[in-house]
């Protein structure tokens, strides 16, 4: 019995996303495609793997099984690609990397041009993806090399420190006197703008800030999409930990008032699976990183 790996890929996405559309976005194809490779995975297994819910898609206790060996084998299939390309010697394919929504402090453009100055048959497929979604993109092969705002704990990764962002507590102009003389109680305590999925790096930054001091913040709108959240704080609705540069624009353009207390420091990081490191794409990639960011390959963490 032959497993297509690319319906394997789409039956780990929707486990992952215990959704149909949301796996199907993250993999760039239709839901009707995603749908299709489904019910062709169950059908070669003759197993029910998901059962649907009023919200959500959940595994099966064979869903669950299959998950499991799924996993391993997509690894595999990357270790052995990685493997073909070493062997021929050639640095030519494919490359998916992943990128966060904020461009210009990775200077991942610079990075892609010199790539494509270097290797002109390597074809870059840049991809939007946040932290979480790189590390399972980078896991099952769906992604080669991605952007990291947080430093994993997973010692299958290895990670190379480009920059850090500074984040800043900003909100309403109107609140300035409020904000500027506020103590991290008082600050809580405000109407705050925060991220719904507590799995994205930006939850844990804003987590790490306040529970130390014993505080959480008085959450009133939640987002899934940072750059129409900064909208948030300039219409009068509550506090957001923004990055610097937007939180010091709007502060001189006067609609944001900017906390004086909170000056955060968070790391930008390139990532690979450390099994792939002599695969000679990602050392393509890794090799132009190099060039826009000096020093580089001497600093990797993992």
């Amino acid at each position: 019995m032959l497993i297509d790996l690319v319906q394997l890929r789409t039956f780990v996405a929707v486990a992952e996303e215990r959704h149909l559309t949301r796996a199907a976005d993250r993999l760039h194809i239709s839901r009707s495609a995603a749908s299709m490779h489904i019910r062709a995975v169950e059908q070669r297994i003759d197993s029910q793997l998901f059962m649907r819910t009023n919200r959500s898609l959940e595994l099966t206790r064979a869903g669950e099984l299959v998950l499991r060996q799924a996993k391993t084998l997509l690894n595999e299939a990357v270790h052995f690609s990685s493997f073909t390309r070493e062997l021929r010697g050639k640095i030519e394919g494919s490359l998916v990397v992943s990128a966060n929504s904020e461009p210009l402090q990775s200077r991942i453009g610079d990075v892609i041009a010199v790539l494509r100055e270097r290797h002109p048959l390597i074809v870059v497929d840049l991809r939007a993806r946040h932290s979480a979604g790189t590390l399972q993109g980078l896991k099952t092969g769906e992604i080669d090399v991605g952007l990291l705002s947080d430093q994993p704990a997973d010692p299958r990764f290895t990670c190379h420190p480009l920059t850090h962002i500074r984040f800043r507590i900003a909100g309403p102009a109107a609140w300035k006197d409020r904000i500027e003389g506020a103590g991290w109680e008082e600050l809580a305590g405000l109407p705050w703008v925060t991220s719904n999925d507590t799995s994205l790096a930006y939850s844990s930054w804003l987590h790490r800030l306040f529970a130390d001091k014993g505080l959480e913040p008085n959450t009133v709108v939640r987002f899934d999409n940072g750059t129409l959240a900064r909208t948030l704080p300039a219409a009068g609705v509550g506090l957001m930990l923004m990055r610097e540069e937007h939180a010091l624009q709007g502060q001189r353009e006067g609609s944001l008032a900017v906390s004086p207390l909170a000056l955060a420091d968070f790391p930008l990081l390139v990532a690979h699976l450390a099994s792939r490191g002599k695969d000679p794409l990602v050392r393509a990639f890794m090799d132009a990183v190099a060039a826009i960011w000096p020093g580089i390959a001497a600093t990797p963490s993992t």
